[in-house]
């Protein structure tokens, strides 16, 4: 036993130069946020009140985002500020901090909007010196610049007090800045210019300046030159935040009320709910409800996003923060909700725009037996998307599959057989009666009730673009069946115009259209418009007689003859040959409008006929028709899914 001991604390002693390093590690690893890494989660929760909150009473908290069009340095900008309050640390992590999808990274481009909290101490400026410094609580929320994702931006936006309107110094005001700008100018945000990227050897900030004031009215001496990248300008933008963006207008004595702003479904904790406290105050333990759903739930964690999970075990009026509550399902988390506390009566806040499902399309299983796998892989979809709807749906040709609404098409990990994307139409009948066709396939011909009249949903798009591509953008909006309704010039050089077009002439590929015929010039965006009347026709597809579903489609009746040539056409090119023929036939109802046969392949009958009468020979060649015959009756057609993709290409020229 003494020997034992001996070795004991020899080995201690050994050791004891390691451990007093590795202690020594310890609040180096504290002080720059590592410990959330290597700490388990009960240090975590110990770490809770952390930061105290409330000493950041409303007039001390700044909520605002960022928005702009693609690619003009939100994230990179966003990155600058995180660095500058010590929310992250200068060249550690990852660029683009808050894009966190693997498509984000992939594209460059920002899909989800994130938040983070900052905090950061300013004064008022006296003879060159900061005096009466205090703290300042600042949400930051980086939105996507994509002409897809205007949802995630509007949900951006109900959080925030004022926005950093950020412009490309070199490209100058493009689509989706204007589409932005009058989002937070509906809103009543403040709107502060940000020019970025001045670094850039083609930038001109005055052309730019001349722009804001044109378009957007806003005084060229507010805007503010930056370069995210090389940091120039970025120490004016936090005090213009903080001088400028007004506080949040919360009452700190009133019953809580908050604005459920986003949410994900985390493995572990199960529903994280991203809110806004609108008025008074939320502790952990709280006992919660929804007024959507009228729901109750307790509060099991409470905390800001600092920039990840950090709890705080409180959240005060005006600060933005999330909320583990208990929550199973996305589902029960209803973007734009107001959660209150359980027992007292509130008014509901105002939402904001909902996602609309604008654009659906099949999802099938390439292969039938894999139901399952894309039915699971769907629910997980669903799990993190607010933007998705998904309803089953039954395909004589595909088998079962789902009738997808869609906003940010994903697929995780299933291989799936996709359909052309339609979007929803009205048809008006003789009895006065209306119904909204989704899937084309659901369109039958009834004798009992005459179609009077075709509704389809129509949207106002915002095209800027190079001068000298006027005549090509006009001709490609007109033919997509544009309207003209507004032309202008931003300044020597770029014109916008916008039209209201279908939008069905615009889901498949009039934005790769448009870049090819502008030399990659051209911007773009769109918001959602109302019906127009239209002239609306079913187009089926036929094989041998039979129709397919998954590939009838709703056209205008005067591009239903060429849109019918083109796919069976495209359909002959992908269907491979088989022992009978093949008839491919596009038809408006009992009307053929165009075919293509693919001829069988055949077994020469003849081959071991060297001589004699021919009616033995005719005898065999009539025996293997009949043959054919039998086959085309009872044989299928096996159709690849590049035939299916070929067809998301029908609607160009």
């Amino acid at each position: 036993m003494g020997a034992l001991y001996g070795a004991a604390r020899a080995a201690r002693s050994r050791l004891r130069p390691f451990l007093s390093e590795s202690r020594a590690i310890v609040p180096i690893l504290h002080k720059i946020g590592g410990e959330r890494s290597f700490c388990s989660h009960s240090r975590q929760n110990s770490r809770e009140g952390a930061v105290d909150l409330g000493q950041f009473p409303p007039e001390r908290i700044r909520n605002f985002s960022i928005i702009a069009h693609v690619d003009h340095g939100k994230s990179t900008l966003a990155d600058r500020l995180l660095e500058l309050t010590g929310t992250i640390k200068k060249g550690h992590g990852q660029p683009q901090y808050l894009d966190k999808l693997q498509v984000e990274r992939e594209r460059g481009i920002t899909v989800k909007a994130q938040t983070a909290t900052m905090f950061y101490r300013y004064g008022i400026k006296e003879d060159d010196a900061m005096e009466n410094l205090s703290n300042y609580l600042l949400n930051l929320i980086d939105t996507p610049g994509h002409v897809d994702f205007s949802y995630e931006v509007s949900r951006s936006l109900a959080a925030c007090q004022g926005v950093l309107l950020v412009v490309d110094a070199a490209q100058g005001v493009q689509a989706q800045t204007v589409a932005n700008f009058y989002l937070a100018f509906e809103s009543n945000l403040t709107i502060i210019p940000v020019i970025n990227k001045i670094d850039q050897p083609t930038a001109d900030p005055v052309r730019v300046k001349a722009q804001i004031k044109s378009l957007f009215d806003l005084d060229p001496a507010d805007a503010l030159l930056t370069s995210a990248k090389t940091g120039q300008g970025l120490e004016h933008v936090l005090p213009a935040v903080i001088d400028r963006i007004p506080s949040p207008p919360g009452k700190c004595d009133s019953p809580l009320r908050m604005l459920l702003l986003d949410s994900y479904y985390d493995e572990y904790k199960g529903v994280i709910c991203h809110v806004a406290v609108v008025d008074g105050a939320l502790r952990k333990g709280d006992k919660i409800a929804s007024s959507a759903t009228d729901h109750v739930y307790e509060v099991l964690d409470v905390g800001i996003m600092h920039p990840e999970l950090t709890p705080t075990g409180v959240l005060f009026t005006g600060q933005v923060g999330y909320v583990i509550s208990g929550m199973r399902s996305t589902k029960e988390a209803r973007v734009g909700d107001t959660l209150y506390q359980a027992k007292s009566t509130v008014v509901p806040l105002p939402g904001f725009k909902p996602a609309k499902h604008m654009v659906f399309s099949g999802l099938y299983p390439a292969d039938g037996s894999d139901f399952d796998a894309l039915n699971h892989a769907i629910d997980r979809l669903t799990c993190n998307d607010a933007g998705v709807s998904v309803s089953k749906e039954t395909s004589t040709a595909l088998g079962m599959g789902f009738r997808y609404g869609l906003s940010v098409p994903q697929e995780y990990g299933a291989k799936v057989i996709s359909t052309v994307p339609t979007v929803p139409y009205m048809f008006e009948y003789a009895d006065g009666s209306k119904v909204q066709v989704q899937n084309p396939a659901a369109l039958t011909s009834n004798p009992g009730k005459r179609v009077t009249a075709c509704y389809e949903p129509s949207v106002i798009a915002t095209i800027i673009f190079p001068s000298e591509y006027v005549g090509p953008v006009i001709t490609l909006c007109s033919e997509r069946r544009g309207e003209p309704l507004e032309y202008s010039f931003i300044d020597c050089q770029r014109v916008l115009m916008k039209y209201r077009l279908p939008l069905r002439e615009i889901v498949v590929d009039f934005y790769n259209e448009l870049k090819s015929i502008t030399s990659g010039y051209a911007s773009f965006d769109y918001e959602d418009a109302e019906y127009q009347q239209s002239d609306l026709v079913k187009l089926d597809i036929l094989l041998n007689g039979q129709p397919v579903d998954a590939m009838a489609t709703i056209v205008h009746n005067l591009k239903a003859q060429r849109v019918g040539r083109e796919l069976v056409e495209k359909l002959k090119k992908f269907i491979d040959r088989q022992m009978f023929e093949i008839t491919i036939q596009a038809a408006i109802g009992s009307k053929v409008i165009a075919r293509e046969t693919i001829s069988p392949l055949r077994k020469n009958v003849l081959a071991k006929c060297y001589g004699g009468d021919v009616t033995r020979k005719r005898k065999l060649l009539e025996k293997q028709k009949e043959g054919k015959k039998r086959m085309k009756r009872v044989g299928s057609v096996d159709i690849p899914q590049e035939a299916f993709s070929e067809l998301l290409k029908v609607s160009k020229d």
